[in-house]
């Protein structure tokens, strides 16, 4: 199978039940950028640190979800084989990873600067494509229906990557960075 097959240039592509749509489509939008996710999750994932480490499995496991959550989108409503394959336990899957990492580090009353070490700094980044993905998959929901579990399982996400990159913060024994309010400090 050639890689390149020369259907997409003049703007357009095929999606699940093979009907054409243009390649700024809602859909289109929506999956690709779950597809951005995954791919930025596969970066994390190759930065980890040793200190890191522990949260290579389920960063993969999230790339799996992921791959499901882009799938359902991608698949039209009125696809005669429509049958989505997202899992919704993943959401509670998530829950429980969010409230171990948050009971593990330090409480904060203050917005939190983005950054740290390099894998908290790239779960970050995955925090804000989560975002954006959700905004896609909510324009998608005003066109047309979705599987209402992938919308639930991409909030919850940005809830986990913001955890996991103050754990992975915590693991490299680097301390958040708290907003000041923009009080200038320009000498």
């Amino acid at each position: 199978m050639k890689i390149y097959t020369k259907k997409g240039d003049k703007g357009q592509t095929r999606i699940i039940g093979k009907k054409i749509v243009d390649k700024d489509d809602a859909r289109v939008e929506s999956y690709g950028t779950v597809d951005e996710l995954n791919s930025w999750v596969g970066y994390t994932i190759s930065i980890l640190t040793p200190e890191t480490a522990v949260l290579k499995d389920e960063l993969e496991e999230i790339q799996q979800q992921l791959f499901d959550a882009g799938t359902d989108l991608a698949t039209l409503n009125d696809d005669p084989k429509r049958d989505f394959i997202f899992n919704a336990d993943a959401v509670k899957w998530l829950e429980g990873k969010i409230d171990t990492y948050t009971e593990a580090v330090p409480p904060v009353q203050k917005f939190i600067l983005p950054g740290g070490n390099q894998p908290a700094s790239a779960l970050h980044v995955a925090r804000t494509i989560t975002r954006r993905a959700e905004r896609n998959i909510v324009t998608l929901q005003g066109e047309d229906d979705i599987n209402k579990d992938v919308l639930v399982f991409i909030n919850r996400l940005s809830d986990y990557f913001f955890a996991a990159a103050r754990y992975a913060n915590m693991l490299g024994k680097n301390e958040d960075i708290l907003y000041r309010n923009s009080k200038p400090v320009f000498r």
